[in-house]
């Protein structure tokens, strides 16, 4: 007879919620006696509120738990993100001279298997197009404040890849939602205490209003307070200050200065003398925040910039500061707990990695999860391959920083070789010779492809010197049409798609089943 098997998530928020309807999906816990999943949410823990900001898996994620994409839109306040738009990042303004980039999510243009970024770079630097206009229409599209698709287009499809913008507290209302109705038992209230047995795996654990709760497994959503795979278990944290010294966020929301203010497809991210600035475009208001080492800034001097970026209306807002230390627990499963989200691990919110990671944990518990035998058996590989994603990650991270020019000392520090992972470092020598390329990475550990490296180091100048090479790259005739279809690609898009705004208001009033007379 097969053994029932139970699931408790200790909290809620995006990671728990998004966990319970994933693992409730999967494992079609509607269906199968066998299994149940149970979250316990304490109504006391807040959401951080800092991942506000998608990567396009999302898409997939909401479509395999069935969410209808209108109804999340009009019920999380979202609006779609097409990428990033970099301000500052690469040299320190001067003079009123400012240099921005842009990292869309579509993937360069091909044809054949063959690349056209070798023929960018050894066009003349002084007249090329930047690398993202060059390569794909989606910076085009942005920049004319077009939307990703239209209205006819329906759920999660579209002629560009698209993520979202959304507010975070209100997409766990919609998981939670959709948990429960894929067979999740939703229980109200705090955790008390965790209790282990004689073999250091967790036994039972006692809420305040329910008392004794046992489970086969038990699942850690409880945020940076880790109270079970950190405090219980005992999981040590890697912290990776001395890689990514960002340490400190403060943020806030503002309504939008007119009614039809543009609202951007792209979440812009302006650096400063010790970090960045996030401002993201959501339906009714702008998340806005300071990221910041508190090495290099104190937390009046990150507090001004915030205000100075957002201008006459600073004086209204109160700022919410957030504090946290980059970095991962080493062992994310231990025994009979696994760890979810913030509890986990953090790193920055730069390129909008907090719920891609949530994605990719959930994923593999489906993917692993022991339905007879020890519970614990697949954490091992379980704990291999989330160390390897994370570090793949800072890696990523790394690299927006320490190919900077920007001359203060948080720029400089980041370009001491001794902050730079030994694999960036490498990977740095290589590509000052050839582009990256898709052998320089193992798909399943990675949340970024070849060419997410290729927008971040030609974007911020980074240089590739093939000239010696000129010759193995004869179709330079080829290469030319293809970057003028590009850029007509481009123009039309921008007269065909809808502006966002526009397509944002006709899903809140419609869904996707009426055209956009505006557009």
């Amino acid at each position: 007879m097969d053994r029932r098997r139970s699931l408790l998530i200790v909290g809620g928020g995006t990671a728990g919620w998004l966990t319970a309807a994933y693992l409730a999906k999967h494992l079609q816990v509607a269906e199968h006696a066998r299994l149940d999943i149970t979250v316990l949410e304490s109504p006391d823990i807040g959401i951080i509120g800092v991942g506000e900001a998608t990567f396009p898996t999302i898409r997939n994620t909401l479509q395999f738990l069935g969410i209808d994409e209108a109804r999340f839109i009009r019920e999380t306040s979202a609006t779609f993100k097409q990428g990033i738009r970099f301000n500052d990042w690469a040299q320190t303004p001067k003079d009123g001279a400012r240099h921005h980039f842009f990292h869309p999510f579509e993937a360069p243009f091909s044809t054949d298997g063959s690349s056209l970024a070798p023929y960018w770079l050894l066009q003349d630097e002084a007249t090329r197009a930047p690398f993202a206009e060059a390569m794909t229409i989606q910076s085009r599209v942005a920049d004319a404040q077009r939307a990703p698709k239209r209205p006819h287009e329906g759920n999660f499809a579209g002629p560009l890849n698209y993520a979202y913008h959304f507010d975070s507290a209100r997409l766990a209302e919609v998981l939670a939602e959709r948990a429960v109705e894929l067979g999740v038992r939703h229980l109200k209230g705090a955790l008390q205490t965790v209790e282990l047995d004689a073999t250091g795996a967790i036994d039972h654990v006692i809420s305040v209003e329910h008392g004794r709760l046992e489970a086969d497994l038990y699942i850690d959503c409880t945020g940076f307070h880790a109270e079970l795979i950190g405090k219980a278990m005992q999981s040590p944290f890697k912290s990776v200050r001395d890689i990514l010294f960002a340490d400190r966020a403060i943020a806030c929301k503002i309504p939008y200065d007119r009614p039809d203010a543009p609202i951007q497809s792209f979440t812009i991210a302006t650096a400063h003398e010790a970090g960045w600035t996030w401002d993201i475009g959501l339906n009714g208001a702008r998340g806005i925040g300071c990221v910041y080492s508190s090495g290099h800034m104190d937390d009046d001097q990150a507090e001004a910039i915030l205000r100075g970026y957002i201008g006459d209306t600073a004086a209204e807002i109160a700022p919410r500061s957030i504090a946290f230390d980059a970095g991962y627990r080493q062992k994310q499963w231990v025994k009979n707990c696994v760890a979810v989200g913030l509890s986990a691990g953090f790193l920055e919110p730069l390129e909008s990695t907090g719920v891609v990671l949530i994605e990719a944990a959930v994923a593999m518990i489906a993917e692993l999860f022991p339905h007879n035998g020890p519970i614990g058996a697949p954490a091992f590989r379980f704990n291999e391959l989330m160390t390897a994603r994370y570090d793949n990650i800072i890696t990523f991270l790394k690299l927006h920083y320490c190919i900077s020019q920007r001359a203060e000392p948080f720029w400089r520090d980041n370009r001491n070789p001794a902050s730079i992972p030994d694999r960036l470092a490498d990977l740095l020598e290589q590509w000052r010779y050839r582009p990256p390329t898709r052998f320089d990475f193992i798909l399943d550990l990675e949340t970024f492809a070849f060419f997410n490296y290729q927008y971040i180091l030609y974007g911020m100048g980074f240089k590739t010197d093939l000239s010696p090479g000129r010759a193995e790259f004869p179709n330079v005739a080829a290469a030319e049409t293809l970057f003028r279809k590009i850029r007509g690609f481009g123009e039309r898009a921008t007269q065909d798609l809808p502006s966002h705004r526009d397509l944002i208001a006709q899903i809140n009033r419609f869904g996707f089943d009426r055209a956009l007379e505006s557009a």
